[in-house]
């Protein structure tokens, strides 16, 4: 039933898209006879011109992953508090983003600093191309600007890594020996009522096994989201799931590329972007070159036109 609405969705888009070209014929038999609808001409034509960038830029996901629901991942890199508060700026950013898209979001983990910012956050977003729309933020992202936490007004660069996993579900089967995971049970940091920093409903499952090309990574899931640790337990082994799946895929990617004699486009842990505040303002796509200097609009979720060029550019 999934697949069906989703191949109904595409014949939907096509017939509005087609009314939209018939009318475009009317309006112009209209003009040509002598009425006033150029107005109306002009608009119809510049819909038109929109929904088929809309339906192109859907054509480009086309990945099995990329219909999935979506969980970002945000780790700070060196830099102490300055690192810390990126984090803590790209987390509303996305937020913000997932939620102009019209998505669901929730904050699975979310870890405060010392001063400011957050240590770690994960955010799920839920809604059709999730994963495929963000996929395109995965890397590391830096900043440069005048350090708000320096009393010499000093400019400071940070980093951030973020990482962005498609959220499996039941039609996807990864099998993991309960052996291998370790639970690990804390206080909760965040929103959760009066059980909160009382009782231990945060969990972490760390996994120690074996990928099919013999690596043995470490791979660690938290949730704290639910103020039952059954629950936040349930949803951790999920996003874990999620994370040995993105590894195995990998895997296999890279296994491709070999047999093709291609490099992999798939470069995690890369920078990806530069958010410049000083001494101007730029952000710019190291993978695109796509650039705007509107920061402060960037960082309020105007993420789109960089995601579209960098699915556009995959594309290619």
């Amino acid at each position: 039933m999934k697949d069906l609405n989703f191949e109904k969705s595409w014949v939907k888009a096509w017939d509005i898209l087609n009314e939209k070209k018939e009318n475009i014929t009317v309006y112009q038999e209209m003009l040509a006879e002598g009425e006033p609808v150029a107005d109306e001409l002009n608009a119809e034509i510049k819909a038109l011109e929109t929904g088929i960038d809309e339906l192109e830029f859907k054509n480009m996901l086309q990945h099995e992953d990329d219909r999935r629901d979506a969980l970002i991942t945000i780790n700070p890199g060196a830099g102490g508090t300055e690192s810390q508060d990126w984090a803590n700026m790209l987390y509303r950013m996305y937020v913000r983003w997932a939620e102009r898209a019209g998505f669901s979001v929730s904050t699975v983990e979310y870890q405060h600093g010392e001063v400011a910012g957050i240590k770690s956050a994960s955010i799920e977003v839920t809604g059709e191309f999730a994963y495929g729309y963000l996929k395109a933020e995965n890397g590391v992202h830096r900043l440069v600007r005048i350090s708000p936490f320096d009393s010499n007004a000093r400019r400071h660069t940070s980093f951030c890594s973020v990482f962005i996993y498609p959220v499996i579900d039941d039609e996807i089967e990864v099998d993991l020996n309960p052996a291998d995971i370790e639970l690990q049970r804390f206080h909760s940091s965040g929103a959760g009522g009066q059980n909160v920093n009382k009782v231990e409903t945060g969990v972490r499952l760390v996994w120690t096994g074996k990928l099919s090309d013999g690596t043995e990574p470490r791979v660690v899931a938290e949730c704290q989201q639910e103020r039952s640790q059954l629950k936040n337990r349930e949803k951790a082994l999920k996003l874990l799931k999620s994370r040995v799946y993105t590894l195995e895929k990998e895997i296999k990617e890279a296994q491709k590329d070999a047999l093709e004699g291609t490099k992999s486009a798939n470069e995690w842990g890369s920078q990806i972007r530069s958010y410049v505040m000083h001494p101007y303002n730029m952000v710019k796509d190291h993978r695109t070159n796509h650039e705007t200097s509107n920061v402060d609009a960037v960082m309020d979720g105007e993420l789109d036109e960089f995601i579209k060029a960098f699915l556009m550019s995959e594309s290619k």
